[in-house]
């Protein structure tokens, strides 16, 4: 299984697993400056070096020893499950993406046509009911992460705990886990434990948001996309990220914590 998902800067001076729609574009910019001295040009996604990562194949054997040697500060960032499953419907549904596509090609059409779903027509720039829309998406959701139907479950909308249980169940340990929401002071934590070639003055980072302008704009409040029954299936699918990284199940409205991240709990809970 190894560290799906994990980069690491060539210094060795941290160690980050990547969480889909958790600012993953600017944390890997980050450290990319942190060595390099310049971000990278273009999507860091895209990168092929400058940095290591679990896709490269050469980058597999010093990320290995890294982590289970717990050679370097090693963290990762989570969001609000009702922020982040809506800016994977709004990205990855109804955007076009970089490539000027469709995201997954045939995913959209089949959402259409199983689920009732609209995205705004060919250029997702026409209007259509979003909450509407949103909630048979929802559906589509818990399918995918329960019976693994009509397909397995997309990174961008699976479970954060799933992502972050495999860093620690193939013998890696978080230093830290912070929140999108206050980005800048969990991020500052991360630099401040570990040394760079580069300083990085979190203030002057440009966004690299890459999912901005990709889809139609969200016209309502977050609560608005969410009833009582969309609620119990986002408590369905995401109970574990509520309860582990501490944010409001109840309320919709509020993207903010409701309590301090317990790293003992979570390695204890996801390290079964």
């Amino acid at each position: 299984m190894g560290f799906p998902g994990t980069w690491m800067t060539t210094s060795e001076s941290m160690v980050y697993r990547v969480v889909p729609k958790c600012a993953c574009s600017t944390i890997g910019q980050i450290m990319y400056y942190a060595d390099n001295g310049e971000y990278f040009d273009g999507d860091i996604h895209d990168a092929t070096g400058g940095m290591h990562k679990w896709a490269f194949e050469q980058s597999q054997p010093v990320i290995t020893a890294n982590v289970q040697a717990h050679k370097s500060y090693a963290f990762t960032c989570v969001r609000n499950p009702y922020t982040r499953i809506l800016s994977s419907f709004f990205d990855k549904i109804c955007g076009i993406q970089r490539n000027g596509r469709r995201y997954r090609g045939n995913l959209v059409p089949l959402l259409i046509q199983k689920y009732g779903i609209e995205v705004g027509g060919d250029d997702g720039k026409g209007e259509f009911d979003q909450i509407a829309s949103f909630r048979r998406f929802l559906l589509f959701t818990r399918d995918t992460i329960r019976w693994r139907k009509p397909m397995d479950p997309d990174i961008h909308w699976s479970a954060m705990s799933g992502h972050v249980s495999t860093f620690i169940v193939n013998g890696g340990r978080y230093d830290k886990i912070f929140w999108t929401e206050s980005f800048n002071d969990g991020m500052q934590s991360v630099l401040d434990a570990t040394e760079n070639a580069n300083e990085v003055k979190l203030k002057s980072v440009p966004r690299f948001n890459e999912s901005e302008g990709h889809g139609p704009k969200r016209l309502h409040p977050v609560e608005d996309y969410f009833d009582d029954l969309s609620m119990h299936l986002v408590k369905e699918i995401y109970h574990r990220d509520f309860d582990l990284f501490k944010y409001d199940f109840d309320n919709p409205a509020n993207k903010m914590p409701i309590g301090e991240i317990d790293l003992d709990e979570v390695h204890a809970k996801l390290g079964e």
